[in-house]
């Protein structure tokens, strides 16, 4: 049996010029607390909630394409949400962006 084809649907974050570089912003849609991130005119989203406890991403520091939690430090590499620096113990959930016409955006399904 072939496994059927999995719909994706493209969600708008926001306008890049939301995003000041070398900072992050929250923004929900989709049903999802999301961090968009500026690094140098690169974007990359992940989820907002860092894996150890309540903090917000987008409200904690950034350090080159590192992101601490403003709760308890833990730290996650923004790009590929892998763990940098305990207490965190699971790895950050991740969305690749699609940055066209001024917007950022993600495709998720």
């Amino acid at each position: 049996m072939e496994n059927a084809t999995q719909m994706t649907s493209k969600v708008e974050l926001c306008k890049t010029d939301d995003v000041l570089e070398g900072t992050a912003i929250r923004i929900d849609a989709a049903g999802l607390a999301l961090a968009v991130y500026n690094i140098a005119g690169q974007f990359y989203v992940t989820d907002d909630s860092c894996t150890h406890g309540p903090g917000s991403l987008s409200e904690g520091w950034i350090e080159g394409h590192v992101v601490e939690c403003n709760f308890h430090g833990g730290q996650f590499d923004i790009r590929t949400g892998e763990i940098v620096n305990p207490p965190c113990l699971i790895p950050l959930k991740t969305y690749d962006p699609v940055v066209q016409d001024g917007m950022v955006f993600i495709n998720i399904g």
